[in-house]
């Protein structure tokens, strides 16, 4: 890759992590998927998966930490807010706003990939960006990176509960005004084999609370108890 090649991810480095790279092939090497050197092997040898393997570990110990000396809750519940902050969904967003997919180099199958598919290879690539920025400025830049990032946004994840899992959080809801125990049915299946799209329901005694759309019937599950506890937050205000 050439000088000018390498230019946009130095911009970007500069503009949206803070610091230009020594090492500008560290950052590269981060947004590099497997399959992109799986067509480029003649040219390209690296993928990120080893700086996502660092970074992961940077990650969990960074937010960690950040939970243990920020509040007394219990073991349990901080558990699971680290849990939300790290999921694929929160650090895909993340690496979505900072804007790094037009960098991300993979194959010409993956960019035509679904949804799900490109935001598991953008937080992938999250993770392997902290990999990056730890190795070439050490755990505090990383750390600056993931509280900049990540750990800020758990204000807003406190106050939605979106920290709770959904389905457990239904059926506490549930039994506590219904005295019944939500129940999930499979509405529609659309797709071949390998790419099914399952829609399902959840109902409360024969009640339809909630619909829910995914590529798995777990996933769609979790929309649909979404949809379901939105439900009975517009009841009690009704």
């Amino acid at each position: 890759m050439t000088g000018m090649q390498k230019q946009p991810y130095q911009d970007f480095a500069v503009e949206k992590i803070g610091f230009e790279f020594d090492n500008i092939d560290l950052l590269i090497t981060a947004l590099t998927h497997r399959s992109y050197v799986n067509e480029h092997k003649k040219s390209v040898t690296e993928h990120n998966e080893r700086l996502e393997f660092l970074g992961d570990a940077v990650l969990e110990l960074v937010v960690t930490d950040f939970l243990f000396t920020t509040y007394a809750e219990s073991e349990g519940i901080l558990t699971s807010w680290r849990a939300a902050l790290v999921r694929t969904e929160s650090i895909g967003a993340a690496g979505d706003a900072l804007g790094y997919e037009p960098l991300v180099r993979m194959s010409r199958g993956e960019k035509q990939g679904s949804i799900r598919a490109r935001q598991q290879i953008l937080a992938n690539a999250f993770e392997a960006v902290i990999g990056a920025i730890y190795l070439e400025k050490g755990y505090d830049a990383a750390a600056t990176f993931i509280h900049t990032n990540i750990t800020s946004k758990i204000e807003g994840i406190l106050e939605s509960g979106s920290w709770r899992d959904p389905k457990s959080h239904l059926q506490e809801v549930s039994q506590r005004v219904d005295n019944q125990t939500p129940v999930y049915r499979v509405l529609e299946e659309v797709g071949p084999d390998h790419d099914k799209v399952f829609t399902l329901g959840v109902f409360v005694g024969d009640k339809l609370m909630g619909k829910g759309t995914g590529p798995s019937k777990q996933n769609a599950q979790q929309v649909a108890a979404k949809a379901a506890l939105k439900a009975y937050g517009a009841e009690k205000k009704s």
